[in-house]
């Protein structure tokens, strides 16, 4: 779970060295970091969808497999298009290992899922806090090719790992009902709850897409420098670590909908303190937006797992990746274009905010309609 999500949303970290590398500009390496958001939640969403009755082992083993794969990749190309794909197919990977992990673990409990499920998004989120520093150290210390290879590898053996040890439990091999899961799919995609929801997960993860593409030259453009400011945009994955745990509790005991709606109003206050160019205001909006980001990445699961049957599992969680990929396609150059039209961060900062106010409004109600 720590590379699953810290390596996609380290693109910030990643632009730069690879621009310079391949004489690529900045805003075309946008476009390929939106397909690798795109492969890690699209195409990872698409497996998982397809993987509700099969075997779980092999497909994770063979993520790990074509992982290594891609870790040698960037010592053999040199155009835009032989990035695109390495990107989009390490996407891929990634997110098919997230699916898989985050929807079979919380069946192994019943009472407690909730805080299982926040322990597992702790690994995720440490890995959104550490990665982008030890990218920019990996690439600025070993180079752009090697510093990849290394870090990929390790990836894949990790993945490796989870695959030797990761199942459904017995009990829920044996509850499988015989309905498909495309079935499935066309029988609640017909519903308005699902509609609402379908836009409002997408939402409530493109504002943190947003953010990352410019999140590190918006901290250097307030005077850090750019190892300090990768670190300070660590640190909101850092907070996050703490509010995914304490959101995994909160979510067992006052359920899973209102820990979500407050998780994405402690988003909506942070991108907001952004518009204040002041180090305390910057400071408070890193603490709201790590505690809005560890809530909304945690609860989402069980939110959903509360509505539709968790026999579904990866179906479930595979089907409302899709809508953040939709964002993650989007979002990303929409905000570096709003950065070049305003010739500053405002427009970008208002975007992020009210993408977050969007998707609170739509899950609110598409989790009240009877």
């Amino acid at each position: 779970m720590v590379f699953t999500f810290g390596t996609p949303f380290s693109y910030g970290v990643f632009r730069e060295p690879l621009s310079q590398e391949f004489g690529i500009p900045a805003i075309d390496l946008s476009a390929v970091f939106s397909l690798m958001l795109f492969g890690l939640f699209i195409g990872s969403g698409i497996v998982g969808i397809l993987s509700t009755r099969v075997r779980i082992r092999p497909l994770i083993l063979a993520a790990a497999a074509v992982t290594a794969i891609l870790a040698p990749g960037l010592f053999f190309i040199d155009s835009y298009a032989g990035i695109a794909l390495v990107f989009g197919l390490l996407g891929w990977t990634l997110g098919t290992v997230f699916v898989l992990l985050v929807s079979i673990v919380p069946r192994w409990f019943d009472i407690h899922s909730g805080t299982a499920i926040g322990i597992i998004f702790v690994g995720n989120g440490t890995g959104m806090a550490i990665l982008p520093w030890i990218w920019q150290f990996s690439f600025s210390t070993f180079g752009v090719a090697e510093g990849f290879f290394l870090l990929i590898s390790i990836t894949a053996a990790t993945f490796a790992l989870a695959g030797l040890v990761c199942r459904r439990p017995s009990w829920t091999e044996q509850s499988i009902t015989s309905i498909s899961p495309i079935q499935w799919v066309k029988n609640v995609a017909r519903t308005r709850t699902f509609q609402l929801l379908f836009i409002g997960i997408g939402l409530s993860f493109g504002w943190y897409q947003i953010f990352a593409g410019y999140a590190v030259d918006l901290f250097e453009a307030e005077g850090l420098t750019r190892s300090a400011a990768s670190l300070a945009f660590g640190s909101i994955a850092g907070v996050s670590i703490v509010s995914r745990l304490g959101s995994g509790v909160a979510a067992d005991r006052i359920g899973s909908r209102r820990a979500f709606v407050f998780s994405l109003l402690s988003a909506a206050a942070g991108a907001m303190l952004l518009l204040i160019s002041h180090p305390l205001s910057f400071a408070l909006a890193v603490i709201l937006m790590g505690i809005g980001l560890g809530g909304t990445a945690t609860l989402y699961v069980p939110l959903l797992m509360s509505i539709y049957d968790p026999e579904n599992d990866t179906a479930i969680v595979g089907i409302f990746n899709i809508p953040a990929g939709i964002a993650a396609l989007a979002m990303p150059p929409l905000g570096t274009a709003m950065i070049a039209s305003f010739e500053s961060y405002t427009g970008a900062i208002i975007l992020t905010a009210g993408t977050i106010i969007a998707g609170l409004g739509l899950i609110v109600r598409g989790t009240t309609i009877n």
